[in-house]
């Protein structure tokens, strides 16, 4: 990995330190009563699962707010472990390397993941001379952000193509933001992009580009984030947290089970009430969470894959950490009852 994404990646250990200190502090939840209010950061022009479940009434008299947007998973799981916000959200690589490094976070529902219908792909223009991962020595792939899932996929493309640490060192990921990165392809000032949901679907409807890979390609279909907690606000407020994560839990399944235009035209009504301004247009192309477990339960296999990676770079040590350290589906409570109140959640208007 290049040094100064490794500094990037590392850089979690400080937030670690400073979320064992900070954490437990200003966690919410205090005093005798739980908290019935839930501080997030959202993501503009996007539904979020939370945002869907309290709309679809799974959270009952739990209410969301946001404190503003975010731009990357890490940041975000970040500010939940120093107590900014109640709840983050990141790919499952950067919260191992979180709660290794100290913070006094669990996972507690997967929320995003990899399917046919949502994926990533590492593309390449049509004429380019990249077929194989040899061929990306000395090349720049551009991606949202670095020390992530879509780094952490390059670097498991490359390995398993068989280019040594040295090789691997000698391609160059580095941070194109991702409306900018179809445009950096075609104007070669990248040689491959990371494209995905509408900015994929747009750029091959433009066509002139191809996928040198994707992440389902290489790993198939598996749950690739996890939001997380503070320990001591689950402590303080188990009630909270179960309706919580069940609610999400609930969500993931509506949107799996409902027709795609119901999602969509519920995820475009939820944007154009909360009155931010927002481009409602790429919302369309919406067409899978991508998670794989039913209710977005984790599994330690969803753990073990990034562990090992990260003991494999010398990021964390080898028994650091086991999977079961890292989450609990202690409060999530879907079950065979809940998928039938699920199959009853109104749709709203597609007027």
């Amino acid at each position: 990995m290049p040094a100064t994404s490794r500094r990037h990646f590392l850089a979690l250990a400080a937030v670690g330190a400073t979320a064992v200190a900070c954490g437990q502090a200003t966690a919410s939840g205090g005093g005798t009563g739980e908290t019935k209010k839930l501080r997030y950061q959202g993501w503009a022009g996007q539904v979020t699962l939370p945002e869907l479940a309290e709309d679809l009434g799974y959270f009952g008299d739990v209410k969301l707010e946001w404190v503003g947007n975010t731009i990357s998973g890490p940041q975000d799981i970040q500010s939940a472990a120093t107590g900014q916000i109640d709840f983050g959200g990141a790919f499952n690589g950067a919260v191992v390397k979180l709660i290794a490094a100290g913070a006094p976070v669990q996972a507690v529902i997967s929320y995003y993941g990899v399917d046919a219908a949502a994926y990533n792909g590492y593309y390449v223009l049509q004429d380019s001379p990249i077929h194989a991962a040899h061929d990306l020595l000395g090349k720049k792939i551009g991606m949202n952000t670095l020390g992530a899932h879509t780094e952490a996929i390059l670097d498991i493309y490359l390995q398993r193509n068989g280019l040594t640490p040295a090789e691997i060192a000698k391609v160059e990921p580095i941070v194109v933001p991702p409306v900018n990165t179809e445009q950096s392809v075609r104007q070669r000032q990248i040689e491959v992009g990371v494209l995905g949901g509408v900015l994929r679907d747009k750029a091959l409807a433009t066509g002139g580009i191809r996928p040198l890979f994707t992440d389902y390609d290489l790993l198939g279909a598996f749950s690739a984030g996890t939001y997380v907690i503070t320990k001591r606000f689950l402590k303080q407020n188990p009630t909270t947290a179960r309706t919580f994560v069940t609610g999400v839990a609930k969500a993931i399944e509506w949107a799996r089970t409902s027709p795609r235009e119901d999602v969509v035209a519920r995820s475009v009504s939820i944007v154009k009430k909360r009155g931010r301004n927002e481009d409602t247009a790429a919302l369309k192309y919406w067409k899978s969470t991508g998670v794989a477990e039913t209710g977005g339960r984790i599994t330690d296999e969803e753990f073990k894959l990034w562990i090992d990676w990260l003991v494999e770079h010398g990021d964390i040590k080898a028994g650091q950490v086991k999977p079961a350290d890292l989450y609990t589906n202690e409060f999530n409570g879907y079950t065979a009852s809940a998928a039938a109140a699920v199959s009853t959640a109104p749709s709203p208007s597609r007027s």
